[in-house]
């Protein structure tokens, strides 16, 4: 005999199991938006504290940074957080953060640890990378040398695409070191540099011919000499470093 109920249920989830799966997914979506607003916090945070505009040692507000970069409240305590990993910025106890200082001896420490770093980052490069690797560091020094160093209206102002490229062509010399911690930690040390750079440009950019270096640089690189790379990279650094020093207080 043959049932008098008809079976009702359809292929695919239930109403309940399509109400889980929507709140899945719209957590999904909501923790996205989150770490993209707290990444878009971070960036601009970051680019702040490196070209000087937020002066060493200034206390961060949250409600001041709130309605400066216009988000909330989290996803600024979640950058400045971050930018503590970099050393960027600092703690200050249970009272917030403030931007990292800077010092005569941090800058002499930062500078010797990363032609230490970079030294050996760029000899394992030499010897490890490839011919692929090679293109892009022709292809990173070409494009660092089409791009204007300077900002039109201030020769004291570094042309922020040259920055960019700049870091590019020093970080694609490294790229094949085989070692992602220490790459990292180059990358952070790049930063930093560059922070200090800033904050002593009007005095510090000297009349050097900085494109011939970074030529000088790579056709060594090409040639796979790593000694005379080396010694060029970390000239190369000194030189900037030594005219650096003479601007900061001890």
């Amino acid at each position: 005999m043959e049932s008098k109920f008809t079976d009702n249920r359809r292929d695919g989830p239930s109403s309940m199991d399509a109400g889980t799966t929507m709140n899945e997914t719209e957590n999904a979506m909501l923790e996205s938006s989150s770490e993209s607003i707290t990444i878009r916090a971070y960036g601009r945070l970051k680019q702040d504290i490196i070209s000087g505009k937020l002066a060493p040692s200034q206390k961060l507000k949250i409600e001041n940074l709130r309605r400066v970069y216009d988000v909330g409240s989290s996803p600024i305590r979640e950058a400045l957080s971050l930018l503590t990993s970099d050393h960027l910025v600092e703690r200050i106890d249970q009272r917030g953060f403030k931007v990292a200082p800077v010092s005569k001896g941090e800058f002499a420490e930062l500078l010797k640890t990363r032609c230490w770093l970079e030294s050996i980052a760029l000899q394992q490069s030499i010897l490890l990378g490839s011919d692929a690797w090679e293109e892009q560091v022709v292809l990173a020094s070409y494009r660092l040398s089409r791009m204007p160093r300077f900002s039109a209206e201030d020769r004291a102002v570094a042309n922020p695409n040259w920055e960019t490229a700049h870091k590019h062509f020093h970080m694609t010399l490294i790229a094949e070191c085989g070692s992602s911690i220490m790459l990292r930690f180059c990358n952070q040390l790049y930063d930093q540099n560059i922070r200090y750079r800033q904050l002593s440009a009007k005095k510090a950019y000297p009349e050097r011919d900085i494109a011939e270096e970074h030529n000088a640089i790579c056709d060594a690189v090409l040639a796979r000499d790593s000694t005379k790379a080396v010694n060029l990279l970390v000239g190369h650094y000194q030189n900037t470093g030594d005219f650096v020093l003479k601007q900061l207080p001890k």
